[in-house]
């Protein structure tokens, strides 16, 4: 681990959409290995993920042009490294800065070019705006993945497997979102929120129209009785 321990342990790292809260991409790596060294794994996962998405030609038309433009993370992926290889591949990048004091940057021109790129974008408006938007969507999927989903452990070994069953919770997620836009609610409890929220509604429809529902009722009635006395419907044929 990170702080010396030895214990089996992985490292679940997500790509979010901000705009929607979708998990775009998911990738699963060693506990002992920094954020700052997976970061490019995940980068490279979401940009497959994306372009396979593109394939479709109305999901394509909704997706952007360029792919991935910005990448937004916390702290714990800021580094001199991380940030001249985004640069290098042309994308924004949006890192909150740690407090490492004073800097020197004697040969170090790209990397002090990079990180000061980076602070200024994350001190504008729309860097603050994306920071707290990665606070918001990125930090929920992780509480209904690893808390409400009881994902912080697993008694599945392997990699793969691992892999596989984070995978499922992810669609899973990704599916919730599809049901809250289409119906109000995306969980079981959300969905009974709903139901209780709707209730009264749907009494006062139907105390509207009780008086309706009794009129048809009654002459539903009588047609079927008319239906089953053929005698009487030779005797009088027209129902007066």
């Amino acid at each position: 681990m990170k702080d010396g321990r030895t214990h089996l342990a992985h490292k679940a790292e997500q790509a979010v959409d901000l705009e929607t809260g979708a998990v775009v991409a998911v990738t699963l790596q060693g506990a002992d290995e920094g954020d700052t060294t997976t970061l490019a794994a995940t980068v490279i996962e979401a940009a497959e993920q994306l372009a396979a998405v593109a394939e479709d030609k109305e999901a394509h038309q909704k997706l952007a042009a360029g792919g991935i433009e910005e990448v937004v993370a916390d702290k714990g992926y800021h580094s001199n490294e991380v940030l001249t290889d985004l640069a290098a591949l042309e994308l924004r990048s949006y890192i909150s800065e740690p407090d490492r004091g004073r800097r020197k940057w004697q040969d170090k021109a790209e990397a002090q070019a990079a990180v000061y790129g980076n602070r200024r974008r994350i001190r504008g408006q729309r860097g603050k705006r994306l920071l707290r938007q990665r606070g918001e969507r990125v930090e929920r999927s992780f509480a209904h993945l690893y808390e409400t989903g009881r994902m912080r452990r697993t008694h599945l070994r392997g990699q793969p497997n691992i892999l596989k069953r984070l995978l499922v919770h992810v669609g899973a997620f990704n599916l919730s979102l599809v049901l809250r836009r289409e119906l109000g609610a995306g969980t079981p409890r959300g969905l009974a929120a709903l139901k209780r929220a709707l209730r009264p509604l749907l009494e006062r429809f139907f105390e509207a129209w009780e008086p309706l529902w009794a009129v048809t009722n009654r002459c539903c009635a009588e047609i079927v009785a008319l239906l089953r006395s053929p005698a009487r419907w030779r005797r009088n044929p027209l129902g007066e």
